[in-house]
């Protein structure tokens, strides 16, 4: 890759990122790296000499950036955008001319006259031949309504497809015709089938009427999903500041065993009797008070049709159904799920009696690092004063 177009990717990539409206969900980055890759293989399949190549990649990568400025005459807005770079870039002028010219050539209705016009058309438009194109053409059709462009019903929006790949649009190049055109050729049948269908139609779009009116807003989804992720963290941590204690204080309870105790059998060493007790002590209370706060909590298990019918039980939680028969669970979940408050009161209090666990698991950790804490500094002061006081100078000494 030559350094002209690594600097031109460089250069679309941040203005297609940083300025073009959200609302291009087409015309975008994504849309532009498409163009540029399609047109590389055509370029490869026809072994384009490398200024050739140069130029018409250039083009590739600015023909779009035009819409930073507004839909209506983009080509010419791409082609001042172009310029103005590739001059920056002291690119050759007649080269810039050229880029220029190639831009322009995506136009729609204009007939391309160059192999490299043919290309970048052929590239522009290879969606039509791609598995993808339904969703593509979605996409394009939601840009336009957001714009305020246009409105299309499903139909219009259909019919106005159909209108473009049978007798608007025709492919130029042989490797478009070969690769490209047979998967147009099946958008086109895909097309037809579901115009012949229009009950099919009217049922999508009451299905997706409902689906609207009934899911969930986005913003309410979000909110339980970050909540209860914020929660489930939370969690994590909090087991795992326990772990961290229980490997601690085991050991430091393992050191005393193995290495204190044994000691404490001859009598020069009964100074350290009452510090090790207390060292232990604090360490084992440590311990005991992680494991109460990862100490699993199970409840019955079980539920009654009426705590259902009632709203009475969160059916989310695996602790108030785990007892239950599969016929009974997919029962309740089916009533669920037919009502949307339910639901959400369900999330609601899944959240709810988190936070009520966090709140103990956090309480007893708090308490049980203070134990530990005061446990460390005070095992050290009773060891320093044992040492002091009653060490084996002092105890010789007497």
């Amino acid at each position: 890759m030559s350094e002209i177009i690594e600097k031109t990717e460089s250069f679309v990539t941040n203005l297609l990122t940083n300025d073009l409206d959200s609302k291009y969900l087409y015309h975008n980055l994504t849309h532009t790296r498409r163009v540029v890759k399609n047109s590389e293989e055509i370029i490869n399949y026809r072994n384009l000499n490398a200024k050739d190549s140069e130029t018409l990649i250039l083009a590739a990568w600015l023909h779009d950036t035009g819409y930073i400025k507004g839909s209506e005459g983009h080509e010419e807005k791409s082609c001042s955008i172009a310029k103005d770079f590739l001059e920056k870039q002291e690119y050759n002028a007649d080269d810039i001319k050229e880029v220029l010219g190639i831009i322009m050539a995506t136009k729609r209705y204009y007939k391309p006259k160059t192999v490299k016009e043919q290309i970048i058309r052929d590239a522009d438009a290879s969606h039509f031949g791609q598995k993808s194109y339904m969703e593509t053409c979605e996409l394009l059709r939601t840009e336009l309504s957001l714009l305020g462009i246009a409105e299309y019903t499903p139909k219009e929006w259909l019919n106005a497809n159909l209108q473009m790949l049978e007798k608007e649009h025709s492919f130029n190049t042989n490797y478009a015709k070969e690769h490209w055109q047979p998967g147009k050729d099946k958008n086109i049948k895909k097309l037809k089938k579901e115009r012949k269908s229009e009950k099919v139609i009217a049922k999508k779009e009451a299905l997706k009427a409902k689906y609207k009116s009934e899911s969930p807003d986005r913003g309410i989804q979000t909110l339980f999903r970050v909540t209860l992720k914020n929660h489930l963290t939370l969690s994590d941590i909090a087991d795992t500041k326990a772990n961290i204690l229980l490997s601690v204080n085991a050991i430091i309870i393992s050191v005393v065993l193995s290495n204190l105790i044994p000691k404490l059998d001859n009598p020069s060493n009964a100074y350290l009797i009452y510090p090790t007790i207390i060292f232990v002590t604090f360490s084992v209370v440590s311990m005991v008070m992680a494991v109460v706060a990862t100490r699993p909590n199970v409840t019955s298990g079980e539920f009654t049709k009426e705590d259902v019918k009632n709203k009475k039980v969160n059916l989310l939680f695996f602790g108030n159904f785990h007892k239950m028969k599969l016929p009974d669970y997919e029962w309740a979940i089916q009533e669920l799920v037919k009502d949307k408050e339910y639901i959400y009161s369900s999330l609601t209090k899944d959240l709810y009696f988190l936070g009520l666990v966090l709140n103990r698991k956090y309480n007893i950790l708090r308490s049980t690092y203070t134990i530990f804490m005061v446990g460390i500094v005070v095992s050290v002061i009773a060891f320093a004063i044992a040492f002091h006081y009653f060490g084996p100078e002092r105890m010789m000494t007497g």
